[in-house]
């Protein structure tokens, strides 16, 4: 596949163990006429899957990830949105059901930010404003991009996840330098629905944590 750069794209991406919910995904995404072209980060997925990749006209790039001394996939997640070859590209947790077209996504980025919705349920029980990083989007490679990557990838954080990296690196006055809310369509959470009796539009379905995996497994095999 071409390396070249791509004026707009979704970025995917997962390893192996977590591949099998990629077909869901792609089913869902093709099921709503989205049209974007997806790029893949490959955090060490399957021959099988590696070669599906390549031969499915949905997507115009795969990225193959050097995994060398990463403990969890997840670290990688911010260097793979600074090296993807997109000029305008929004980052798709593979956990995420898409229930609409969500092409227009793309309409509501802004430069030298990342656009993100907020964690509704993390602020609600923290007290402060977190963002969910299962959806990132941006133009170009903003500073704050690189910054991410760099402390996530090195690994000295103590943090559990590239969420919780993100959110230790900012204060709530870099918080609104750095970040542009996007419309919580986008996101809705699994607690948001389970527990916070969200009642809204949803575009994006995020089955986050163990129950969320299961859900998606309830959802193959209905």
């Amino acid at each position: 596949m071409s390396r070249k750069i791509f004026p707009k794209a979704f970025l995917i991406g997962c390893d192996k163990k977590s591949e099998w919910m990629l077909d869901w995904f792609l089913k869902n995404y093709k099921f709503h006429a989205n049209e974007t072209k997806l790029v893949f980060a490959d955090f060490g997925v399957s021959q099988r899957k590696a070669t599906m990749i390549d031969n499915n006209s949905l997507f115009v790039a795969r990225l193959q990830m050097d995994m060398a001394g990463c403990p969890k996939t997840w670290f990688m997640k911010p260097e793979a949105m600074w090296f993807a070859p997109i000029e305008k590209c929004i980052w798709l947790d593979i956990d995420i059901e898409i229930k609409a077209n969500i092409d227009d996504m793309f309409d509501h980025l802004v430069p030298n930010k990342l656009c993100m919705v907020e964690d509704k349920p993390w602020s609600k029980r923290s007290g402060e404003i977190w963002h969910n990083s299962g959806v990132v989007g941006f133009i170009h490679k903003p500073k704050i991009l690189k910054d991410w990557a760099v402390t996530t990838k090195e690994g000295k954080h103590g943090q559990v996840g590239d969420q919780e990296v993100l959110h230790a690196m900012l204060n709530p006055i870099t918080q609104i330098t750095h970040i542009h809310d996007l419309p919580r369509e986008y996101n809705i959470l699994r607690l948001d629905v389970q527990h916070d009796d969200y009642k809204g539009p949803i575009k994006c379905m995020h089955w986050t944590g163990q129950k969320g995996k299961v859900k998606i497994k309830e959802l193959i095999n209905a």
